[in-house]
């Protein structure tokens, strides 16, 4: 037996399940290959009680990835260490909503500041701001987010005539 701190010890029922797992075709490769590693590192009787290297050239797994399996195993059994890990921190909540990305609309599309022939992209994200809308917001999150309208002032089809195509020589 490994000289390791998390052992993986199988029960024969758990065994004959990840065995259907490892031969099943259209499963997810990423649990055929971690049910191959804990059979391999199975330390139980029957079991052939592998070196994480050994289980890891067995499997496709890199070495760090068995290690990390067994010390899964122990905290959520065989089965549940198949599955992937639920996220402990949420994403983080976009800053444009529905709403502020329509009044970034808005006000592209409003009359410019007196002595301003447009808006600029630093202007909205102020005015922005200024409206309360978003605590910070970058102008750089204002030029994507309104490149995905039609509004974007670089946009050689944001004008009223389209160049004209030349034919190819």
């Amino acid at each position: 037996m490994p000289n390791k701190k998390h052992h993986i010890k199988l029960s024969s029922e758990e065994r004959e399940e990840l065995q259907v797992i490892a031969r099943k075709e259209g499963a997810a490769v990423i649990k055929v290959q971690r049910a191959r590693a804990m059979l391999a590192a199975d330390c139980s009787e029957g079991g052939p009680g592998m070196t994480d290297l050994e289980a890891s050239l067995g499997s496709g797994l890199s070495l760090r990835s068995v290690e990390r399996l067994r010390a899964r195993v122990c905290e959520v059994g065989p089965l549940g260490a198949l599955e992937r890990k639920q996220r402990q921190t949420p994403p983080v909540e976009p800053k444009v909503t529905g709403e502020v990305e329509a009044r970034m609309v808005q006000i592209a599309c409003s009359e410019a500041p007196e002595g301003r022939d447009r808006w600029t992209l630093k202007m909205i994200a102020e005015q922005l701001v200024e409206l309360e809308l978003v605590e910070s917001i970058t102008s750089e999150t204002v030029r994507v987010t309104l490149k995905k309208t039609s509004l974007n002032p670089g946009n050689k089809s944001a004008g009223a005539s389209l160049p004209k195509k030349t034919p190819h020589s």
